[in-house]
């Protein structure tokens, strides 16, 4: 599992240590180093990151500030001089928050944590487990072409298996990552697995599935937004 993290501060010795930090551990790639954090928002936008090592005490934009701009936040590690700001930090789920002079053992307890936390939510979006009729079964996500609804049942179509169970779909979007969208009131489908859209019909392997009116908009938006 490789991590890809950046760094937001703008004291240039802060930044060249925790640099210096990252350099050391196998798992993480430094895809930015950021002294303004307008900078780093407007590199969020098209670079995804798995982290963010974040700086409070800033002149443009506070650390506070910054995690209010940013809507699905990647995990963050506080780090600053200042231990009056841990409370409010927290309140935005940081992993860690890291007391400046920051010491080498202190930050590899932080990005453990890390590492812990991002292997957990690797494991539970990578599948799901669905009642059948009499047991609890494991679905891998990527082998699920689309879900459709049958009065009160789900019916998950799979590459070599279908399963039938007793759910509503708004719980089953709950389980599903961000490859999964309802394209109707009966549907959802892997986008990975659409092989054609023609006008208003998604085809799949041996399916083809009309898009509802009222789901249009957002379905095209975010095949465009994937071109």
């Amino acid at each position: 599992m490789e991590i890809n993290c950046i760094i937001i501060d703008d004291e240039p010795l802060a930044r060249e240590k925790i640099k210096q930090y990252v350099s050391q551990v196998p798992m993480f790639k430094l895809t930015g180093c950021f002294e303004d954090p307008i900078e780093a928002l407007l590199f969020l936008k098209s670079h995804p990151v798995d982290l963010i090592f974040l700086d409070i005490q800033m002149e443009q934009l506070n650390g506070i500030q910054f995690m209010q701009t940013i809507s699905h936040p990647p995990k963050i590690i506080i780090t600053s001089a200042y231990s009056e700001y841990a409370l409010q930090g927290f309140e935005f789920r940081v992993s860690d928050y890291l007391l400046k002079p920051i010491s080498f053992s202190r930050f590899m307890k932080a990005v453990e944590k890390v590492m812990e936390e991002l292997r957990g939510s690797e494991i539970q979006t990578s599948g799901i487990f669905v009642k059948t009729e009499y047991r609890m079964e494991r679905v891998d996500l990527s082998e699920i072409i689309y879900i459709e609804g049958m009065k009160d049942y789900l019916n998950i179509v799979c590459e070599k298996r279908h399963l039938l169970t007793l759910q509503s779909f708004s719980n089953m979007e709950k389980k599903l990552n961000s490859n999964f969208i309802r394209v109707h009131k009966s549907y959802i489908v892997a986008l990975d697995k659409v092989k054609s859209i023609e006008r208003n019909i998604i085809h799949l392997d041996g399916k083809q599935i009309n898009i509802g009116i009222s789901y249009r908009d957002r379905f095209f938006q975010l095949i465009n937004s994937n071109r």
